[in-house]
């Protein structure tokens, strides 16, 4: 009976509380996970459509191999290209999406959430850095391109790193550059 008490009971005990709230965890997660899906799916469509209004809100994925490039989309009424790139930041990943004229323009840059340092990596989502880029020519920056965030070279390097990804990605897809 000591056996029970002192060592089994707590092992078992234990074990069904695991179990039970695994089960409700993996009943909310099937529950939620196509919600959370479906959210973030609009919310990435938003932004495209956002970023490159031409489109009409209608575009189709294109294949495309480019280191930091998560996805690219083409406009079904050929007014360009929205791509999503990220690369390696201060705190992490700077994800960021780039449109693209038809005639190889930035049309609009989004820095999207990210994980960088709060008042200053966060900076390259203010304004004032993303429009920067609207206007250039879809050719590779440099740093000495762009006015930098003072302070934040780690976090300035990784969202000019996306940029250019993004870049490259669209010469691969247009056959420019």
């Amino acid at each position: 009976m000591k056996l029970w008490n002192d060592f089994l009971r707590p092992i078992v005990t234990l074990g069904v509380i695991c179990a039970v709230t695994s089960a409700l965890l993996a009943y909310t997660n099937g529950i939620t996970a196509p919600i959370i899906e479906e959210n973030t799916l609009r919310t990435a469509n938003e932004t495209r459509a956002a970023l490159l209004p031409e489109a009409e809100g209608s575009f189709t994925e294109v294949e495309v191999d480019v280191e930091n490039v998560t996805e690219a989309y083409a406009a079904d009424n050929g007014a360009g290209y929205v791509i999503s790139a990220a690369a390696k930041g201060y705190g992490g990943d700077v994800p960021v999406m780039v449109a693209f004229s038809a005639d190889g323009t930035i049309e609009a840059v989004k820095f999207l959430d990210n994980d960088e340092t709060p008042g200053l990596g966060q900076k390259v989502k203010d304004a004032e850095f993303q429009d920067q880029f609207a206007g250039r020519e879809a050719s590779e920056m440099t740093i000495n391109d762009i006015d930098a965030l003072s302070g934040a070279t780690y976090s300035t390097n990784g969202a000019l790193d996306g940029v250019n990804a993004a870049i490259k990605a669209y010469q691969t897809i247009t056959g420019e550059g």
